[in-house]
């Protein structure tokens, strides 16, 4: 059998079925098993668009990821840094713009708010502190600046990262939500340890901040079936490194895939305003 389908600018999608015939003449399938297969191959072709349609409304609201906030010194990956200045300007954009910068406590409310958008941060670099500043320098009546910072549970307090303290004063800041990016940043396809990795990280980060910690970003956007079984047992949302839409994207899954873009040393404003609308 062949099914081919075109455009129909009545219907929409038109399809056509064509048994294929044996050698001696004869079909090889039935009309009745032609109609059968018709019917459910329109049934997986309008399942597949509902599918399509509930994912790209999960994907309206933009997620922006950041790592460092510093002038580039030389140290690390050039890209992964934003300069203070312009993630000033990136965010002026936004206040001006009216945006509505908003937290996972808060990931209903995206439907009722203007504009919503998600800032976060990943690895929990101690020049974190740099977008600190430009929120409380940025803050009035209209504009409530929020984010939220993935942080590594065994990497806090190391030299180049937020210490306990600073996590405290950020989580209680109400600027900052401070959440799980797992305990030591492992493969998570490559490693078996995931009690740790992601129970023993929410429960260490829970005791610094106060605060609970309800998503957990992947590191390197890594994850598998097993990965996402055991997430669901102690977070609610689960975000990836990128703006692919994966097959495993489902009603059950959508809150444990979603969609991050990233922010480089390289992307201009007008970029970014690109991004974000």
């Amino acid at each position: 059998m062949i099914i081919t389908f075109k455009l129909d600018k009545d219907l929409g999608v038109r399809i056509r079925t064509n048994c294929l015939v044996n050698n001696k003449g004869k079909s090889s399938i039935t009309s009745k098993d032609c109609d059968f297969v018709k019917r459910v191959f329109l049934f997986l072709l309008l399942l597949s668009f509902v599918v399509s349609t509930n994912v790209f409304a999960q994907q309206k609201v933009p997620i922006l990821v950041y790592h460092s906030i510093n002038e580039f010194t030389g140290h690390g990956l050039k890209g992964l840094y934003v300069t203070p200045e312009n993630f000033e300007k990136q965010m002026v954009y936004l206040k001006n713009q009216g945006f509505t910068l908003l937290t996972f406590e808060h990931w209903k409310d995206r439907k009722k708010v203007n504009k919503p958008i998600f800032i976060t941060f990943d690895d929990g670099y101690k020049n974190n502190l740099n977008a600190y500043s430009t929120f409380q320098k940025l803050q009035n009546q209209n504009f409530q600046p929020t984010a939220t910072i993935f942080v590594i549970a065994d990497f806090v307090g190391r030299p180049n990262r937020l210490s306990a303290v600073e996590l405290k004063k950020l989580a209680s800041s109400g600027f900052f939500s401070i959440q799980s990016h797992t305990a030591t940043h492992p493969d998570l396809t490559k490693t078996t340890n995931y009690e740790y990795e992601f129970k023993a990280s929410k429960e260490k980060i829970e005791q610094m901040t106060g605060k609970a910690v309800i998503a957990l970003a992947y590191p390197y956007g890594k994850f598998n079936e097993k990965v996402l079984d055991v997430v669901k047992k102690y977070y609610q949302f689960g975000l990836t490194d990128s703006t692919l839409i994966h097959p495993e994207m489902n009603d059950e899954n959508k809150n444990y895939l979603l969609p991050r873009q990233y922010i480089y040393y390289s992307t201009t404003l007008e970029e970014f305003a690109r991004i974000v609308n």
